[in-house]
């Protein structure tokens, strides 16, 4: 007989918007279970291996728990997170999963159960009661589906899309005309299967990775032909010597015949094997390119029940479609894909690809608004509109902007209304099987956007529970006021590139465009006061003196004596500014911090 659990929330998946959730509406007193299918929770930015995140880098967009998760990190990695040129953030994802197991362990209302998934839901009408295990059954008053895939969308019956949609539907300038070879052969983006590799050294010879039942070592030629081979090992470098292999070039995106997802259990399987075996031939084959020095790491992903954080029980060694002779090396291997798209609600709002793009010849996206005027935002994301197919790069509509040196992608935001489904109560969607359209998923599925999304839906779910209403009936200015004011971790939720959480005026201009989005600049920048921004923290970085050339707009070097020419940037709006007005061939100080993979010196603060 299976035991019933009582909860104000249940959160069913533990990745990077699911522990987001969770915690989140634990922190705001909710009674939380949560269920996870793998043993460490984080998703993208842990289990999945992606430790290099991408978007919200800039300063001001580092809020929320997504802030909270990048400065841990900085704690508590060694050496800092300077180390690939993909991301300003790369670390060891072990210290990501040991920061959300700590945080899940410092609630004592926030029960993790690891190693289950959703085999059946409670309903009654259109209503979600709670969700069946093995061996349990959860009744909650708010349910969210944080699973990789939408897979607790399927088994409830919800409304939900998967695939590309054509311009006819919504007009998106970038979606086809109609079906054509691309569409077809692959339906969403290709999901791909992170592997660890580690740099032993010079002259050092690592084991040699063994060929995987299918190998096609050919599939990979030409993969780093643009690049030097250092430069595409600094990638994903992490620290000690590690390497993530996530390369989308002729690499290991693995996309063939990825409707096996959703078919059935068992041609899921058929397809994460060959993804698996994918990654592996990818990694033998850097190894035989490359040299003996590159190996897989080792000890990097749990391969037993003594590695989980809290020791519950691991996924049975079935889970992982791999032959016994392999298993041993699967420590290097990601627990699971790193899913670019799942299963997509049919939301109360659909976010579509003009909800993405910058409006007004600007750099921002224009505010949601409702049909009552309301401005609807509840999360922020900034990343370009990324698609990842292993025949190569669709045409998209451009949403990249050069700012602090670099380019980086315009902001826009995620309304509440895409969280909550068409008719469907109980129930909130917390992770890429938001309420978005294919085209435009490509911008929202991205991890701190995730995350951010994760908070909302968490808080969301709390305030529902403590006042007995159903998600589509709270007010949206009550979960942005909560939002806004968390004592924990404070989130933005409207784009302001100049606009950090430490200025005194930080909540009164958030708040003054919630209230009036028709007012809100193209530019995303808000006028400010003479207030100058605190740089205490900024220059106990290493300080640099040398001299600032200007090459173009938003291109910018600093020559140091003795140490060469770097490229400078900045993620900080003050340093910014700065450097836009600065006469070249001027002497500059810096306070910041070398990347030697990216060759650029980022600048945290500095002055004439």
């Amino acid at each position: 007989m299976s035991s019933v659990l009582t909860a104000d929330v249940l959160v069913v998946g533990g990745g990077t918007g699911g522990t987001a959730a969770a915690v989140q509406a634990a922190r705001c007193g909710a009674k939380t279970i949560l269920v996870s299918e793998f043993p460490w929770l984080g998703g993208m930015l842990t289990a999945a291996g992606v430790a290099a995140p991408d978007g919200n880098e800039l300063a001001a967009f580092q809020t929320g728990l997504w802030g909270a998760f990048l400065r841990e990190l900085q704690q508590r990695q060694p050496g800092g997170l300077d180390w690939g040129w993909v991301s300003f953030f790369t670390y060891d994802p072990r210290v990501g999963a040991a920061i959300f197991a700590d945080w899940v362990k410092s609630l004592p209302n926030l029960h993790w159960i690891a190693g289950q998934t959703a085999k059946n839901v409670l309903l009654d009408g259109d209503r979600i009661l709670g969700v069946e295990f093995a061996g349990f059954t959860v009744r909650a008053k708010i349910t969210l589906d944080a699973t990789e895939l939408g897979d607790l969308l399927a088994v409830a019956g919800v409304g939900h899309r998967w695939g590309w949609e054509f311009q006819a539907q919504w007009g998106e300038p970038s979606a086809p005309l109609a079906p054509n070879e691309l569409t077809q052969r692959y339906p969403v983006q290709a999901p791909t299967w992170v592997t660890i590799m580690q740099d032993f050294g010079e002259g050092a010879t690592a084991p040699p990775i063994p060929a995987p039942p299918i190998d096609h070592p050919d599939r990979f030629t030409g993969a780093w032909d643009n690049y030097t081979p250092e430069r595409f090992l600094n990638y994903g470098r992490l620290p000690g010597g590690l390497l993530m292999i996530n390369w989308p070039i002729r690499g290991n995106d693995y996309g063939e015949g990825v409707d096996r997802l959703i078919a059935s259990d068992s041609s899921r399987q058929e397809f994460l094997q060959e993804s698996l075996w994918h990654s592996q031939s990818f990694a033998r084959h850097i190894q035989n390119q490359l040299g003996p020095r590159y190996g897989l790491a080792e000890n990097i992903f749990p391969v037993s029940q003594t590695e989980h954080p809290q020791n519950s029980p691991l996924l049975p060694s079935s889970f992982f479609p791999l032959p016994s002779s392999f298993f041993l090396l699967s420590s290097s291997f990601a627990l699971h894909p790193y899913y670019r798209e799942s299963r997509r609600l049919c939301g109360v709002k659909t976010i579509i690809e003009q909800d993405i793009l910058p409006f007004g010849g600007g750099k921002v996206a224009k505010l949601p608004v409702n049909s009552e005027g309301i401005c609807e935002t509840i999360a922020i994301g900034n990343y370009a509109n990324d698609h990842h197919y292993p025949s190569g790069d669709i045409p998209l509509k451009p949403k990249s902007i050069r700012w602090g040196g670099r380019w980086t992608g315009t902001p826009f935001t995620i309304p509440y209304s895409a969280l909550i489904p068409e008719r469907t109560d109980g129930l909130l969607v917390c992770e890429k099987n938001i309420s978005v359209s294919h085209i435009a998923n490509g911008a929202t599925r991205l991890q701190p956007t995730v995350m951010n999304i994760g908070q909302a839906a968490g808080m969301a779910a709390a305030l529902c529970a403590r006042r007995g209403c159903q998600p589509r009936e709270l007010p949206v200015r009550v979960l942005q006021a909560a939002l806004l004011e968390d004592p924990q971790a404070k989130a933005a939720i409207i784009p302001l590139f100049n606009l950090t959480p430490e200025r005194s005026d930080w909540l009164d201009w958030q708040q003054y465009y919630l209230d009036r989005p028709e007012a809100y600049p193209a530019s995303g920048e808000s006028p400010l006061s003479a207030e100058k921004p605190t740089s205490k923290k900024a220059k106990r970085n290493s300080e640099f003196s040398g001299i600032f050339r200007r090459l173009g707009p938003q291109e910018w070097t600093l020559a140091l004596k003795g140490e060469g020419t770097w490229k400078l940037v900045t993620l900080r709006s003050e340093v910014n500014q700065l450097l836009e007005i600065y006469p070249t061939e001027t002497p500059l100080k810096v306070w910041g911090r070398l990347n030697f993979a990216g060759y650029w010196l980022l600048a945290e603060a500095a002055e004439e």
